[in-house]
């Protein structure tokens, strides 16, 4: 959900405490939409994130480790030049609107102290993230608008205004009498919800819903919450709350909420800056991820479907091929019976000498051929549907195998966690000819990564693969013959190495090991699954195989479940 009014204003008095007075160390870009700013506070040092992505705007402090690109934008650099070294003055909400001010106190090119403002506008698809100097006149902004509704614009070098306000009344504004007239005036026939909504400012969809249902459709004790809530904010007494519904995080607030019932389980947090980072931080590493990864997703799925196509008229050619042996009895039933054939006859009545007791069969013949000429013509379309067969079984052979390979790079994207990840997935696939090698003269900066480690609880290196290249790597070279090898059955997935200097791992070990790799494959999300277990002498790389695939012996097979905290857990 968006973040309303009322949870920024509870927000911006946490800033004000913590960010006021800090100064400004360091200004990241990692996402389009998001910048990161390293502060130092009275408390330490604390990251400040501000996003102004269309589904999640916001600001808070966060303790997320967010992957920088090889190069900043061009928004980035400028903000840097500006705003390392500056310190923030000031966090204002300006009429409570939804949007922040940072005043800053920064220094010029001269060395001269100047004023300069960071607004942060989280106004759904118009968010925002301006720099504006200290004539007021806008120095860049991150999306560039002409038009932002009553003749506001947002380009540099025109001067910054305020969004334009809505026509309702601001909930923060008003007072008892002028809610109690506000309340007469309103429509009540439709939802009461969607009343209340258009009627007050500050007010999100979920806090009205809230509202209506203690009311439970008595106009008066709707008022009384609404005069309840009023006091609450005046008052600032805010609790930051995580409702949990279903087991999935659906909504956040700075009250109780009670209308899911028995569904929600609510999860209070110390403050509002952890209630956002918790309840984005996943969702964002998905989308980010999802983002990413979109344009390779569809080059390897446009590989994928082209393969697929092509097996499936090799599969029909190869049917074709099926009645090749009936083709050889007939070119030798009429090689065996030319002497009573002529030219012109089309049909040949002859024993069948290839079946018990001879019964009689008819073979039809051209006519405008010899007899001879029949036999020819049946043993050369016998002897093309016979080559048709082998190659064409090489063939399905080859594109299963590659199909089968694309799927596993498929799901290799799907878990990637960083441009990295991704980066090495690039090089894998333009390794083995899907995608065309970078013809860039820049030098590759994103070199290969090492495997993922973990240590065991009893003490024991654990290592996963990456990406496919990375899986033939760490098990036939980084691995000892002595150590063990785990990987799901029948699922795509990453090879997972146990160090084991010719000790026995204990079972507490293994479990672990084979939870990593549940996790770390194609059915990470499909609850407990078989995973099998053997040393890596037992293993063996086919000849000409697609990386990534192994063939393996004498293995026992174990049951695991993937364990996302298991894994932050053992992380190194």
């Amino acid at each position: 959900m968006p973040l309303d009014a009322i949870t920024i204003y509870a927000l911006s008095l946490e800033l004000k405490e913590q960010a006021e007075g800090a100064k400004i160390d360091r200004v990241q870009q990692p996402e389009k939409d998001v910048l990161l700013l390293s502060l130092r506070t009275r408390d330490g040092n604390q990251k400040l994130l501000i996003s102004a992505s269309a589904a999640g705007a916001r600001v808070h402090f966060t303790e997320e480790k967010l992957e920088n690109p090889a190069e900043a934008p061009m928004f980035c650099m400028l903000l840097r030049k500006h705003l390392v070294g500056a310190r923030i003055r000031e966090v204002v909400q300006p009429e409570k609107e939804r949007l922040l001010l940072f005043r800053l106190t920064a220094r010029d090119e001269m060395g001269d102290e100047s004023e300069k403002t960071l607004a942060v506008e989280m106004i759904g698809r118009s968010a925002n993230i301006i720099l504006i100097g200290p004539d007021g006149r806008i120095i860049d902004c991150l999306r560039r608008m002409e038009y932002g509704g009553e003749g506001r614009g947002v380009l540099p070098g025109l001067i910054y205004r305020l969004p334009p306000k809505q026509n309702k009344v601001s909930f923060f504004d008003c007072d008892e009498a002028a809610l109690h007239e506000k309340l007469l005036a309103i429509d009540w026939d439709g939802e009461w919800d969607q009343a209340l909504l258009q009627s007050f400012s500050g007010l999100s969809p979920l806090i009205c819903r809230e509202l209506v249902f203690r009311s439970r459709g008595e106009k008066e004790r709707l008022e009384e919450n609404l005069l309840a809530l009023r006091e609450t904010v005046q008052a600032g007494e805010f609790v930051p709350i995580l409702v949990n519904v279903d087991g999935a995080a659906r909504d956040f607030s700075f009250m109780s909420i009670n209308q899911y019932g028995e569904r929600a389980n609510i999860e209070h947090f110390k403050s509002f800056s952890q209630l956002l980072d918790a309840f984005y931080a996943r969702r964002d590493r998905i989308e980010s991820r999802r983002r990413r990864s979109r344009e390779l997703m569809r080059t390897v799925k446009t590989a994928h479907e082209r393969i697929e196509r092509k097996l499936s008229l090799q599969r029909q050619e190869l049917r074709q091929t099926a009645d090749r042996e009936e083709v050889r009895r007939e070119a030798e039933l009429i090689t065996a019976n030319i002497y009573r054939m002529k030219k012109g006859q089309r049909e040949l009545v002859c024993e069948n000498y290839f079946e018990d007791n001879c019964p009689e069969i008819r073979i039809a013949l051209d006519p405008l051929k010899t007899p001879q000429q029949n036999a020819a013509a049946r043993y050369k379309d016998f002897s093309r549907k016979k080559a048709a067969k082998e190659h064409l079984t090489v063939l399905i052979a080859q594109g299963e195998e590659q199909c089968d390979y694309l799927s596993a790079v498929l799901d290799e994207i799907e878990r990637a966690e960083t441009e990295r990840d991704l980066s090495d997935i690039r090089r894998e696939l333009a390794a083995t000819g899907y995608v065309k090698k970078a013809s860039s003269k820049k030098p590759d900066r994103n070199k290969p990564q090492a495997p993922l480690r973990f240590c065991s609880t009893d003490g024991f290196e654990i290592l996963v693969g990456r990406n496919n290249v990375q899986n033939d790597e760490l098990t036939f070279r980084l691995a000892r013959r002595t150590d063990l090898w785990l990987h799901v059955q029948k699922l795509h997935g990453s090879h997972v190495i146990v160090r084991t200097d010719g000790v026995e791992p204990p079972p507490q070990t293994l479990e672990e090991a084979a939870s990593l790799a549940a996790y770390y494959s194609q059915g990470r999300d499909a609850g407990t699954i078989p995973v099998d277990i053997t040393q890596v002498r037992h293993l063996k790389k086919p000849s000409g195989a697609m990386p990534g695939a192994v063939l393996y012996t004498d293995y026992a097979t174990v049951f695991a479940q993937a364990e996302e905290a298991l894994v932050s857990k053992m992380k190194r």
